[in-house]
């Protein structure tokens, strides 16, 4: 997929495009989603960066991260690991 979907609700992004970033079967990510396990972050781009948004999504100690312009294509896609946070 190289296209998100930009509805009044927020984007729409493909169960496949996570899964693949993820490991995981497609048919999981919604029940993952609605159990905060995968989790997401939204940022808008301001200046130079106008009219794109990067969605930040996270599973796991594992994110990926895409750049979309204003009509939802992916413009850029990274995956990396999140390093654990430190505890007592």
């Amino acid at each position: 997929m190289s296209k998100i979907d930009l509805t009044e609700q927020g984007f729409v992004i493909e169960a496949q495009e996570l899964a693949a970033a993820f490991g995981l079967e497609p048919g999981r990510v919604p029940e993952l989603m609605r159990e905060n396990r995968i989790t997401t972050r939204c940022e808008t781009g301001e200046g130079e960066d106008a009219g794109r948004h990067r969605l930040t999504f996270f599973f796991e100690g594992q994110a990926l991260r895409l750049t979309i312009d204003a009509t939802g294509t992916i413009l850029k896609r990274a995956r990396f690991d999140i390093p654990a946070r430190g505890g007592a």
